[in-house]
């Protein structure tokens, strides 16, 4: 039984679901009132890919996509299959892994943050808990701007094991929280490594923290005690870019 098709919303996830598997896209429902530039693009790359185009009200996109911020674009798409598993995909990369792991990341907003700055500092994978976590929906898809599409996301049924899972291929955990002794721009983060982060507020769960093979802070200067998970993750993953140029 196939999977049921999936929504996307907004200029960045369509474009680069059409750019990447074009093939998957069923149709695409745009808003005719909008014709500026970078619309006319837009539908040009989906002539060229052969896609079925519906003309449809603003309302009728919002209904679709769940959210008024779509930009006059929505597609129905079939989902992209699973190309690895976690363990086929750290056994297919060359050079030390980058992962981020997010523990307690239930805002969609936020996890499309994160997987568009994993796409960027090009992270691996991003890894996070089942049941403690949001999956990939239209939302997550549209904040990411395609990284969603193009970041594999390992949802996980027991983390702290899958935490061990990776120490035992020699991927170092390094965990962040506001009270740990050393700084991250103390971490070594040119070998394996997997950084693991918690949701603002609560930050990681006990279990996961305690599983970390090290702790790290990013250094506050200012007023505000923590900062939002996307940024750190961007700070984090940057500075493992950083030392690995």
């Amino acid at each position: 039984m196939s999977s049921p098709a999936r929504i996307l919303f907004g200029f960045h996830a369509v474009g680069v679901r059409l750019k990447t598997a074009p093939q998957t896209v069923l149709e695409v429902f745009f808003e005719p009132t909008r014709r500026d530039a970078r619309m006319r693009q837009f539908l040009e790359r989906a002539r060229e890919a052969g896609v079925r185009l519906i003309e449809a009200d603003a309302l009728r996109i919002a209904k679709l996509a769940g959210s008024h911020g779509h930009q006059g674009v929505a597609a129905r798409v079939e989902p992209m299959p699973a190309a690895h598993s976690l363990d086929d995909l750290l056994d297919a990369i060359e050079g030390p892994p980058l992962l981020l792991v997010l523990d307690g990341v239930t805002d969609p907003h936020n996890l499309g943050a994160c997987l568009r700055v994993a796409d960027g500092a090009g992270a691996h994978a991003v890894i996070a808990p089942k049941d403690h976590a949001v999956g990939l929906n239209a939302t997550v898809a549209k904040v990411a701007s395609g990284a969603a599409e193009t970041v594999p996301y390992f949802m996980v049924t027991n983390l702290a094991r899958t935490l061990g899972e990776l120490k035992d291929r020699n991927i170092w955990c390094i965990g962040t929280s506001d009270d740990a002794p050393r700084t991250l721009y103390q971490a070594d983060l040119k070998a394996p490594v997997a950084l693991v982060l918690g949701a603002e507020g609560p930050g990681m769960r006990q279990l996961t923290r305690k599983t970390c093979d090290e702790l790290v802070s990013i250094p506050m200067r200012g007023a505000v005690e923590s900062l939002n998970v996307s940024v750190a993750s961007g700070i984090c993953l940057y500075e493992a870019l950083r030392q690995r140029s």
